[in-house]
C-alpha cells in the first residue's frame, strides 16, 4: 500500500487541560480509503505526539477516527511529500 501524506496547522484550541500546549501541526499518512494510519501532532509549547500501529492512543489523543477522504472537506491544499512525514515521524517520540 502506497499511503497517502498530508499537513495541516491548526489555530484552534484544544479546549481541554492540555490547551496550555497552543496551536499545532498535524501531519498524517492515510490508506487508500482516506482513513489515518500514521499520525504525528506537533504542538507549539507542549510536545510532540505520534500515533500509529501499536500506540493507536494515549491520555493525550489518538489516531484519527475519521476518513480524509470526506466529500465535505477538501484536502488537496494539505498534501505532503513522504519524506517530510517520515522526518517528523522519526523525530517524533512516544
Amino acid at each position: 500500500m502506497d499511503g497517502r501524506f498530508y499537513r495541516r496547522r491548526w489555530d484552534e484550541s484544544r479546549g481541554d487541560e492540555f490547551d496550555v500546549w497552543g496551536h499545532s501541526v498535524w501531519y498524517f499518512e492515510v490508506n487508500d480509503g482516506g482513513w489515518p494510519v500514521r499520525q504525528v501532532e506537533v504542538y507549539d509549547h507542549g510536545p510532540v505526539l505520534r500515533y500509529g500501529p501499536g500506540h493507536e492512543t494515549d491520555r493525550y489523543g489518538g489516531l484519527g477516527q475519521a476518513s480524509l477522504d470526506d466529500p465535505e472537506e477538501d484536502w488537496s491544499p494539505f498534501v505532503a511529500t513522504r519524506d517530510a512525514f517520515e522526518r517528523v515521524w522519526d523525530s517524533a517520540y512516544t
